[in-house]
């Protein structure tokens, strides 16, 4: 199975996203954190700087949105020609409704789970949905450690994926280095957000291929 490596843009230069982006030409996604300073207490970037990078770079974009309100918001993410479209699921009113609108606007959806809400809560959405992607630290801030006690999660949502005989991409956020890398994926993730350790680089692309390749051995070795 082909893994992805998304690195986020939370940790680059964002007064100049395009030229951050083609640093990372070996990237699958360009992730983009938005957050509404209700949701997380943080405050990043919206919708109209997403629609100034769509036009500016080629890479497809992987929106993760940590707001108040997606059903109401995500469709324009979806609209402005982002690749990929993820809500959280402690956030959405009509999650059903809300993956099943954004996939008929042509875009993946994907659901999130913080790290302490159960696995559980997304089991019902898997057959809507194209991504699941669980937090591996508590959202709204970039450069946090790695939680461990996501890893049995990411195992857990594995199995059902894998039960069900679906082909659902399972990605983590948070903490994701040379060092994490590969026990997420030896649980069972296929898609891998990393911040810091890309843009913290000396040689951001020689990171994501780096951590792709770590990536692509550990989840050779998982059971799933």
């Amino acid at each position: 199975m082909t893994v992805r490596i998304t690195p986020s843009i939370l940790n680059a230069d964002l007064a100049n996203l395009a030229a951050e982006v083609g640093r990372i030409p070996s990237a699958d996604f360009v992730h983009v954190d938005v957050m509404d300073n209700h949701f997380v207490p943080n405050l990043t970037i919206g919708l109209p700087v997403v629609e100034s990078l769509r036009a500016s770079v080629s890479t497809p974009l992987d929106i993760h949105l940590m707001i108040a309100e997606p059903d109401r918001w995500a469709p324009g993410y979806a609209e402005a020609g982002a690749e990929s479209v993820t809500f959280h699921v402690e956030a959405a009113h009509a999650p059903v409704r809300l993956a099943r609108e954004l996939r008929a606007k042509g875009t993946r959806a994907g659901v999130a789970l913080n790290p302490g809400t159960p696995v559980e809560m997304v089991g019902p959405l898997l057959g809507e949905v194209d991504m699941v992607l669980l937090m591996t630290v508590e959202p709204g801030f970039g450069g946090q450690k790695f939680l461990d006690l996501v890893l049995p999660k990411i195992a857990a949502v594995r199995k059902q994926v894998t039960a069900a005989g679906l082909a659902v991409w399972i990605q983590v956020d948070g903490g994701v280095s040379v060092e994490t890398v590969e026990r997420c994926a030896e649980a069972g993730a296929d898609t891998f957000v990393a911040g810091s350790a890309v843009y913290r680089a000396d040689d951001p692309d020689a990171m994501v291929r780096e951590l792709s390749s770590l990536a692509a051995a550990g989840f050779a070795r998982c059971g799933h």
